[in-house]
């Protein structure tokens, strides 16, 4: 759907297991390393352990492609047997037949499978058990795995066995009771997450694989994949293949890392917030404690006795000075810091549309979606916030390089109303942009049924709504033809708006031209930036 607007041969980020796409990164090399290890050399157990979509699979798949040809490789993907079931599905992998009378007994399979063992090691070939997933064995199939290490010859260890697993596997190994078997692991390895510039590294990797030719996703998407997937390689792949999709929807070039955050938002099922956004309650207490300050401070000097004014000669009148100019966003923030906090300034956002903020509670995106509106975090400009005509919280840095979150207001073509100190302070827009760098959170209500994309096809209530609403802001009437199936008369209609009012002119009904058409239609309880909506 996407891959060719980006360039692509393909959808580079699959989870379906690929070896073009095969990244290892140094921890996956050395985690390949230790089981090459335990392929070559007699003994024991090897243990290979790693959090779900870390890349165990991988490795094993790439050892499977590097196995030397004197071993033989029996891999068990589900092991969740009985121990007779368990030796079956060895002796399967193994090539080894099995008699009709011989399924079910251990004793029998055991001596089938200790009689393919001599061979192999008389012909100078290494036999190698490689179990995945192997935190599902059960205790009775542990025990008889710890039993087929007691094949053997006076000198070797017939069968090298491998466990692979999450980490309860650990803790599966840690029971008193499998003390024998734990005391036979010869290796261990933990296959930790991606590292940020290993995330960045494997990100640009799939991409170059799938036919890419020029950077895909910014530097601060990458930032945003890592810290919101954890380095986890499958939830990488997840969270940037919705942020393709989304950055299609939106007829962008560039993943930035807003598009980031909602991706990661629609597969977590959560609002995710920015990364500037401190959402913690010492902040909101240290930020109270200052406010607290500021505001008894001059009820304690007013207290303070007056000194008495020498008396002096009478001076002549002073010339008449003309009035100081207005203070500056710098003077603002360094005058009312003690409000700049994001509790602040969501409790001001909130006031605006008439509901109340909980300062200390769930995060204000969750709060607003309880009271039916939604937030719209983006990195863009004035110029887009004009479209959007909502109030915005904005993220602010001020000369010092100290981060500020205030309220805009108001905006006109040459100046911008924040709220500050309990009034709105007028600044210049040029004041406004040496300190604001495109950060912003505002409010939007989008209605019954979310705000899902919208596309040629669909066909829901939010369709009939998205048909009715662009009549309305053209001044028509509503039409019965059509309904709530999104159609190719509808797609002109989106269209038209779309390049109306400067949006991307793909005919998908996206989050922004959802934003600006909930702007377009001037409702009554909706506050506005600019008079008269």
């Amino acid at each position: 759907m996407y891959a060719s607007f980006f360039g692509l041969n393909e959808k580079p980020f699959s989870i379906t297991p690929d070896p073009r796409y095969l990244f290892l990164s140094e921890r996956h090399a050395e985690a390949l390393a230790h089981l090459v290890y335990g392929i070559n050399e007699a003994g024991g157990f090897i243990q290979l352990t790693g959090e779900v979509g870390t890349g165990k699979t991988t490795v094993v798949r790439s050892l499977l492609a590097q196995a030397p040809k004197h071993a033989e490789i029996a891999l068990i993907l589900n092991p969740r047997m009985t121990p007779a079931e368990f030796l079956l599905a060895i002796c399967e992998e193994l090539g080894i037949a099995v008699g009709p009378g011989s399924e079910g007994s251990l004793k029998n399979l055991v001596d089938l499978l200790s009689r393919h063992l001599l061979g192999a090691h008389a012909e100078g070939k290494r036999v190698v058990l490689v179990v995945d997933e192997a935190q599902n064995l059960a205790p009775e199939v542990l025990e008889q795995v710890r039993l087929l290490t007691n094949l053997e010859t006076e000198t070797q260890k017939l069968l090298q066995i491998i466990l692979i697993g999450q980490p309860e596997l650990r803790e599966v190994l840690d029971r008193t009771e499998l003390r024998q078997l734990a005391q036979r692991i010869t290796g261990r390895y933990h296959l930790a997450p991606l590292s940020a510039d290993e995330t960045s590294a494997y990100v640009r990797h799939r991409l170059r694989v799938a036919g890419a030719t020029r950077e895909v996703f910014s530097s601060g998407a990458l930032r945003e994949v890592r810290r919101l997937s954890g380095g986890v390689p499958r939830l990488i792949n997840i969270i940037c293949d919705r942020a393709l999709l989304g950055a299609f929807t939106e007829d962008r070039h560039l993943v930035g890392a807003s598009v980031v955050r909602r991706a990661a938002g629609e597969v977590f099922g959560k609002s995710i917030q920015p990364v500037w956004l401190p959402w913690l309650a010492v902040s909101g207490a240290a930020m109270a404690a200052i406010a607290t300050a500021v505001v008894f401070l001059p009820g304690l000097l007013a207290r303070a006795p007056a000194a008495t004014p020498s008396p002096v000669a009478a001076a002549p009148a002073p010339k008449p000075t003309p009035p100081p100019a207005p203070p500056g966003l710098d003077q603002l923030l360094a005058r009312y810091h003690a409000e700049t906090d994001p509790d602040n300034a969501f409790n001001k956002l909130f006031a605006l549309w008439g509901i109340r903020y909980v300062a200390g509670g769930v995060d204000p995106c969750t709060q607003a979606l309880q009271s039916g509106l939604e937030c719209f975090t983006q990195h863009g400009s004035l110029a887009q916030l004009r479209l959007f005509n909502r109030p915005a919280v904005l993220n602010v840095v001020d000369s010092k390089g100290r981060a500020h979150q205030l309220v805009l207001a108001g905006l006109d073509a040459e100046h911008a109303q924040i709220d500050l100190g309990g009034a709105q302070r007028e600044i210049g827009i040029g004041d406004l942009s040496s300190s604001w760098f495109g950060d912003y959170v505002l409010l939007w209500r989008p209605g019954s049924g979310g705000s899902q994309p919208l596309a040629l096809g669909a066909r829901n209530a939010r369709v009939k709504w998205l048909r009715d609403s662009l009549l309305r802001v053209n001044g028509q009437p509503s039409e019965d033809t059509g309904g709530d199936r999104f159609d190719a008369s509808l797609v002109s209609l989106v269209e038209e708006f779309q390049r109306k009012n400067r949006l991307a002119v793909d005919g998908i009904a996206g989050v922004q031209t959802q934003v600006a058409l909930d702007a377009a239609l001037n409702d009554a309880t909706t506050p506005f930036l600019r008079s008269g909506g």
